[in-house]
Parts: structure tokens; sequence; C-alpha cells
């Protein structure tokens, strides 16, 4: 992503944002975080739903808040009921619970569930 997209994203009002993949250091971030609104950290490898998460890539969660307070923190990929609570205590703000949510047998239920987990957490 160069300057001249980043600009034309906040110039246009919307957010820009940046995707860690599992195996992409975060690093990556230091020439742009000033820029952006969030990095989507991927805790699967994308390309197909309902995969499980890579527990090892948490790890970046903390690691991006503590270089980079001002972002917005979303995690993708193997997010469930069991699993959002220790996401948000790592340092995550926002969910993607695609699987979770649609293999469910009731939508509303789960999507409580998760809120209730997000709810004993302090800032959620």
């Amino acid at each position: 992503m160069s300057d001249r997209s980043l600009k034309l994203i906040s110039d246009l009002g919307c957010e820009a944002g940046l995707v860690l993949n599992p195996a992409t250091p975060i690093e990556v971030l230091t020439w742009c975080a000033h820029k952006l609104d969030f990095v989507l950290i991927m805790t699967v490898n994308p390309g197909f739903g309902g995969q499980k998460i890579i527990t090892e890539v948490i790890d970046k969660i903390p690691q991006v808040r503590k270089l980079y307070p001002q972002l917005d923190i979303c995690v993708d990929g193997g997010v469930t009921i069991d699993n959002i609570a220790t996401l948000a205590r790592a340092g995550a703000n926002q969910f993607v619970a695609g699987s979770a949510i649609f293999n469910s047998k009731n939508y509303k239920e789960t999507i409580d569930a998760m809120r209730k987990q997000l709810a004993t957490i302090k800032g959620h």
C-alpha cells in the first residue's frame, strides 16, 4: 500500500487498514502505522472459512497494541465464543466471527454469548 493510496482512502472519509497474515511480521507496520486506522490480524491462513485459530498468532495482538495503541485491532479467523475473551484480553477490540455465527443453530444466541464474554473484559 502506497502513501498515495492511504491519502486517497483518508480523503474519501474512509478508514485505512492493513492485514497481517499469520506469517507476516509486525515490522511491516513501521512505515505506515501512523497513517492507519486499524490492523486486521488474520489468525488463520486466508482462503476458506471454518479453520481453527493458529494460537501462536495471538502473540502478535499485544505486540501491536503496545507499539501502536492508537490503532483498532481486528481479529479474523477462528473467532469463537470460547476464545473471544482471550483475544480481547490480548488487546483486540474488533472481531470477525463468520463460521462461529453462521454455522450455529441460532445466530442471535451466538452473538449474545460472544457479547457476554466480552462484557467480562474491562474496556469492551
